[in-house]
C-alpha cells in the first residue's frame, strides 16, 4: 500500500491516505516528539531535545518495519521542521534518519545548523 498524502487538516493533524485510511500526526505527551497512529495505534515517533532558547536536537526516529517505505518518518521529520521554524528554532540531527532527510531534502536548509555524527 502506498501512503498518497493529499489533504492535511492541520499542520501536525491528519493525513489522509489513498485507500482513505488516516495517519494522525501530534505532538506526543511530554511535548518531546510526534506521534506517528494509524487506526489509534502508534506505529511511528521522533523525539527531538531543546537547546537554549533557539535550538532542537533529533534524536531518534522510529516507524514500524510494517510501515517503512511510505514517507512516515519523512513526515516525522517535517512535524519537528515545522515546529522549529514556528518557534524559531534551529535543527541539529543525531538521528542518522532525521540527518539523511535533512541532507536528501533541500527544504530543510532554513532551520539546519549541524550534522552531528
Amino acid at each position: 500500500m502506498n501512503i498518497v498524502i493529499y489533504k492535511s487538516i492541520s499542520v501536525f493533524g491528519i493525513f489522509r491516505t489513498m485507500m482513505n485510511t488516516e495517519i494522525e500526526y501530534t505532538l506526543s505527551s511530554d511535548g518531546l516528539g510526534f506521534d506517528a497512529r494509524y487506526n489509534g495505534r502508534r506505529i511511528g515517533y521522533i523525539t527531538y531535545v531543546r537547546v537554549g532558547i533557539d535550538k532542537l536536537i533529533i534524536d531518534y526516529t522510529n516507524v514500524e518495519e510494517g510501515f517503512r517505505n511510505r514517507n512516515i518518518g519523512l513526515t516525522l521529520v517535517r512535524s519537528v521542521a515545522n515546529l522549529a521554524r514556528q518557534q524559531k528554532r534551529r535543527v541539529i540531527t543525531m538521528c542518522p534518519f532525521a540527518r539523511a532527510m535533512f541532507n536528501r531534502y533541500a527544504e530543510f536548509d532554513d532551520i539546519r545548523l549541524m550534522n552531528a555524527h
